[in-house]
């Protein structure tokens, strides 16, 4: 019973979450145009402080791990996207 909406790159997203206040969660890949998921991540926290921001991205070193955290992203999830991991984690911020 989701709605899914998608930017086409991070400076999309951070307009989406600023005039859609119905955004539950987002899923944010890091590697994005424009204006990088990190970067998107750390513009949202400003006006959406509890939203709940998973980072998606292919990269899988501990160091990204915690560069998505400083960011603002509350999880983090590595590409290939498994969807037993992502629906318990989507679970987590939205129950």
């Amino acid at each position: 019973n989701a709605v899914v909406i998608r930017a086409k790159d991070g400076k999309e997203a951070i307009k989406m979450c600023k005039r859609n206040s119905k955004i539950d969660l987002v899923l944010m890949d890091i590697k994005l145009p424009e204006v990088n998921g990190l970067e998107a991540t750390k513009q949202i926290r400003k006006f959406r402080k509890t939203l709940p921001i998973i980072a998606q991205t292919a990269y899988a070193m501990s160091v990204d791990e915690d560069e998505c955290i400083k960011a603002g992203c509350d999880a983090y999830i590595c590409k290939p996207v498994k969807i037993d991991p992502l629906l318990k984690l989507i679970h987590h911020y939205i129950n």
